[in-house]
């Protein structure tokens, strides 16, 4: 890979490891030491995430008129303001205040940081962008392990910790991103988008697929607030909790190899990816409520990882596949979007069913509602046999 790339990969660990000293504790910090229930907890989770949707919208203008070195920078220093507000004050109601702008900063920075890969290394294709995903799970395996042993010291050290990082991700940016040479015309996005939909039958597809990638997340989401309050309130302790994240982020890394033959066999055959690792991912939900101790949590971890290492890649993939020549980047913020909502909406969700009728019945619900994509996944292609078209991968 060009030098220019490492430099962005580089960023994308830093910024990754600083976000995960914060987001796998934001429920556990509201939910015990703030006091607040876990409704609160997700109507705030969900403010964060809609303010990230919003700084995805945003960072993708900024990106298209003045680069992506000014709206990286943009993303960051917003953040910064935000991390230094929490440092100083994190008690209620600033904690949601400041979080809120974080997620709006921090939704200015991915896109932006995609966009600079595709553009930098356009000959790379797929290897550019799987380059910053692999960056993101490596910060992933790392921060929260960090975060756990910075929390047990006091929690309110993950403020000035995350902090750390993102002066040392606005340092590495400031110096290192100036000189790249960024052709934002090469990129596509949401906004810039303004046709007309030609192809309906395709785009009735991307949107059944996506409805169940947003269930997928909604689900997923549980992992880092209603799930992450119940473990501590059995006895799971806060160091153990981030190290199931370490777990999540090592075994995307390390598992490539054993998932290879299986991804090999089912290259043509994404459908089946799909229905394989949401199969996994199911399993992991049913294991995940009989988890009474850290080992059990540790397995229902496990079998969640390999499961969204099938699922993941495929939505995009799918999407790809799905669009019309120049319609990509459409195509693929729509996926991102519904995604997003997921996220947003999983917390609140999850917090009112876990707070009504226990994290029990919460967990049989979402597992029973991870049977929605499922169905999407065996039917959202239905509209192209409709009008006869046909699809470049066998179901």
């Amino acid at each position: 890979m060009p030098k220019k790339v490492w430099l962005l990969i580089i960023g994308m660990l830093i910024n990754v490891m600083g976000n995960s000293f914060l987001w796998p504790l934001n429920t556990i910090y509201m939910h015990d030491y703030l006091g607040k229930s876990l409704s609160v907890a997700g109507l705030v989770l969900m403010a964060n995430s809609g303010a990230g949707v919003v700084g995805n919208l945003l960072g993708g203008v900024l990106f298209d008129r003045i680069g992506g070195f000014k709206s990286i920078l943009s993303g960051i220093i917003i953040s910064i303001f935000a991390l230094v507000g929490l440092v100083f004050w994190h008690g209620w109601p600033h904690y949601v205040w400041f979080l809120t702008l974080l997620g709006f900063g921090g939704g200015i920075i991915f896109p932006s940081m995609f966009a600079m890969v595709g553009t930098l290394w356009p000959e790379g294709g797929r290897k550019a962008f799987n380059s910053i995903y692999l960056a993101q799970n490596v910060g992933v395996a790392i921060g929260p392990a960090l975060a756990g042993l910075v929390a047990s010291i006091s929690i309110d050290y993950i403020f000035s910790a995350n902090l750390f990082f993102y002066v040392f991700f606005f340092m590495l940016a400031f110096f290192g991103y100036r000189n790249l040479e960024i052709a934002p015309d090469r990129h596509t996005s949401v906004i810039k988008e303004r046709k007309k939909i030609q192809q309906k039958a395709p785009f009735y597809a991307l949107l059944i697929i996506s409805g169940g990638y947003l269930i997928m997340w909604l689900a997923y989401s549980q992992w880092v607030t209603t799930i992450s309050a119940h473990a501590l309130s059995i006895g799971i302790t806060l160091r153990q909790y981030s190290l199931l994240w370490t777990v999540n982020g090592l075994l995307i890394v390390l598992g490539q190899p054993l998932i290879k033959p299986i991804i090999r066999r089912l290259e043509h055959r994404i459908k089946a990816q799909m229905l394989l690792g949401l199969i996994i991912f199911i399993a992991s939900f049913i294991v995940l409520s009989f988890a009474g101790t850290f080992k059990v949590f540790v397995v229902a971890m496990v079998i969640l990882t390999f499961g969204e290492m099938f699922v993941w890649p495929a939505v995009p993939t799918i999407a790809n596949q799905l669009s019309p020549k120049g319609r990509d980047g459409f195509y693929q913020g729509i996926v991102n979007s519904f995604a997003t909502i997921g996220r947003m909406l999983g917390p609140f969700f999850g917090g009112v069913l876990a707070d009504q009728y226990g994290v029990q019945v919460m967990l049989f619900v979402i597992t029973a509602f991870l049977l929605i994509p499922i169905c999407t996944s065996l039917f959202y292609d239905r509209p192209l046999r409709k009008v006869g078209g046909q699809s470049e991968y066998e179901g």
